[in-house]
């Protein structure tokens, strides 16, 4: 009987960590003197790259940001850096005697050098989406709680969790604002979230090595970018923390069976932590318990699972049911007939919403592709080593890259469901990939020889997708400042009126102005304002009165999302400020290098 190598699959000196056995291939690859060479190049390589890194980052032109993003102005010296880093990290995988400290400073390394660099080389806060959630933080904590008028911000106070969490820190903390943090929120939900993923990967093996390369990977390929300062990244962090502690839990689980109470329960204070954990994510997101859901019930699918499975699967629906039931009512009550629709049509919930009126910029269409590409090399991987690795299927792991399909089947989540699944399937794909490429057994020196140009690829696919859109993502201060005198100028009950929602900052106070983007306006009336700006403008602003006027902001990240991603075509913005700059009723009260801000004041009653 002994070991079991559908659990660790390969052989008994692997998982454990003992020495090898005389006369083995590993015995002579891991001769004295080339392992010494192996572990002196581990401990160099790693302060080289991030040396390098942290170098390369000084003299940065974002001035120069364009189809492709920070493609076009990092320096060689910062692809040397991370190809430097990845070399490093598998010399470590190389050696069986690599202890687990050295792997924990070559991913944490890896999340910085990715994730650490856009906070290093902007001056504001990456993400229009980021700069809503600080707003929406601002308003809970000026109304000390719900905050009424918020029209479509209203599902904000439907599922409050993570801006109430916020708050609260801000209350104990005595910061005004979450921006002074929110920067860093990348670099450190990527690193709080490797504590779960370690979780889930020892649950179903005992190989370090194993188990740290499909951590790598997984940052490798993580290129949906959902790890900025939001709910989502919030809600995506517990949800890898319930599947870790569930796979912990199971009969299959890789653990030694004296860690855990008995084979297959749950010990009362533990299930109890995992309900709170529940909680959290449905009070915080309107996804992530569906995807959750989804995950649970897959796993429950073979009968030894069910046993621990259940009792967090049904407290998941209670208190998902009860949560959709009372606090987001009205959302869900509002929006019951396109969730409808969506289960009807499931074909179309593949396919992105975003309706577009120009082309897309050719940088956009490779970093489209690139996209895809990794992406299918993902799953195609993980098939494969479903298909090689048969000790695979008996993990649970296969299960959970399924079960986020079944969402994207039953809706299109504003034309991002496809993007959602494959994050969500990420985690256990590439745990699957990590299982395929870095096999135990003979010559692991030569395996890592050719593994290497494929853990490069991967980090090549990640930056398109990652920072591929940054002549959008980020901000200038000078975008800033004229946002700033923007909100502190207008009145309440004005009307901001922009071509895209590409703004640091431009929904603050959102309770006491109206948002008007051109891109979020019925299809029809962004063709009339691609065919003449000035008249399809002119509708947005006639809600203007003799004591509150309307607002026009124009700024260099809306330019560059027109014409990245064709929401417009690019010489919109171009042939708009050449209209309204012979306007009547149009002043422009600020501008600066990237921005201008135009007030428009109704005409007098008989000129209209």
């Amino acid at each position: 009987m002994g070991e079991r190598p559908t659990l660790t699959g390969g052989s008994t000196w692997l998982r454990s960590g003992a020495e090898a056995p005389p006369g083995t291939s590993a015995t002579r690859e891991d001769r004295p003197g080339r392992d010494a060479t192996r572990r002196w190049a581990v401990r160099v390589v790693l302060p080289t790259a991030l040396a390098l890194w942290l170098l390369s980052l000084r003299n940065v032109d974002l001035d120069q940001i364009g189809d492709l993003g920070l493609l076009q102005v990092l320096p060689v010296l910062f692809w040397i850096a991370m190809a430097l880093l990845t070399l490093g990290f598998c010399v470590a995988l190389s050696n069986r005697r690599t202890g687990n400290a050295w792997f924990a400073a070559y991913v944490l390394a890896l999340i910085a050098v990715i994730h650490a660099t856009p906070s290093l080389l902007y001056s504001e806060l990456r993400y229009s989406w980021a700069w809503k959630h600080v707003a929406v933080i601002d308003a809970m904590l000026r109304h000390g709680g719900e905050v009424p008028n918020a029209e479509e911000f209203s599902i904000y106070n439907q599922w409050p969790g993570f801006f109430q969490l916020n708050a609260l820190f801000l209350r104990a903390t005595g910061l005004e604002s979450p921006l002074g943090y929110a920067s860093w929120t990348q670099a450190l939900a990527n690193a709080l979230l490797l504590g779960p993923l370690l979780l889930t990967y020892r649950a179903v093996a005992r190989d370090r090595r194993l188990i740290w390369g499909a951590a790598w990977i997984y940052y490798s390929c993580s290129w949906v970018g959902q790890d900025y300062f939001a709910p989502q990244a919030f809600a995506f962090l517990l949800f890898v923390t319930v599947i870790a502690l569930v796979l912990r839990q199971l009969p299959s689980s890789a653990l030694p069976r004296p860690s855990r109470q008995r084979r297959g329960s749950w010990p009362p204070g533990l299930l109890l932590l995992v309900l709170v954990i529940v909680a959290a994510i449905v009070s915080s997101h309107p996804l992530t318990p569906l995807m959750l859901l989804s995950a649970l019930v897959v796993l429950s699918l073979p009968r030894r699972n069910r046993r621990v499975v259940l009792p967090v699967l049904a407290g998941a629906v209670v208190l998902t049911v009860a949560w959709d039931a009372t606090v987001a009512r009205p959302y869900i009550s509002e929006n019951l007939s396109s969730l409808v629709n969506s289960l009807l049509e499931p074909d179309a919930n593949v396919v992105s919403g975003l309706a577009r009126l120009g082309p897309a910029a050719p940088g956009q269409v490779i970093v489209s592709w690139v996209d895809r590409g990794l992406s299918g090399a993902v799953f195609l991987l993980a098939v494969i080593a479903f298909a090689r690795r048969p000790w695979t299927r008996r993990t649970g792991l296969p299960l959970l890259v399924l079960s986020p399909m079944l969402l994207l089947a039953a809706n299109a989540y504003g034309g991002e469901m496809i993007f959602r699944a494959y994050l969500f399937a990420l985690p256990a794909a590439a745990f699957l990939i990590a299982a395929l490429l870095l096999r135990e057994g003979t010559r692991p020196r030569r395996r890592m020889l050719a593994v290497y140009p494929v853990l490069l690829a991967m980090l090549g696919g990640l930056v398109f997708g990652y920072y591929g859109k940054e002549g959008m993502n980020h901000f200038t201060s000078q975008e800033a400042a004229a946002v700033r005198y923007l909100i502190d100028t207008a009145p309440p009950g004005s009307r901001i009126v922009s071509l895209t929602s590409s703004m640091p900052g431009g929904d603050e106070d959102y309770e006491l102005h109206e948002r008007s983007p051109v891109s979020e306006q019925d299809l029809s009336d962004m063709r009339l304002v691609a065919r003449d700006p000035l008249a399809g403008l002119q509708p947005l602003v006639d809600v203007a009165t003799a004591r509150v006027p309307a607002y026009v902001i124009l700024s260099r990240a809306q330019a560059a999302e027109s014409y990245l991603d064709g929401t417009l075509p690019a010489d919109t913005m171009s042939r708009l400020q050449s209209a309204l700059a012979k306007a009547p009723n149009f002043t422009v009260i600020y501008r600066n290098r990237d921005a201008v801000v135009y007030r428009y004041d109704a005409p007098a009653e008989g000129t209209r």
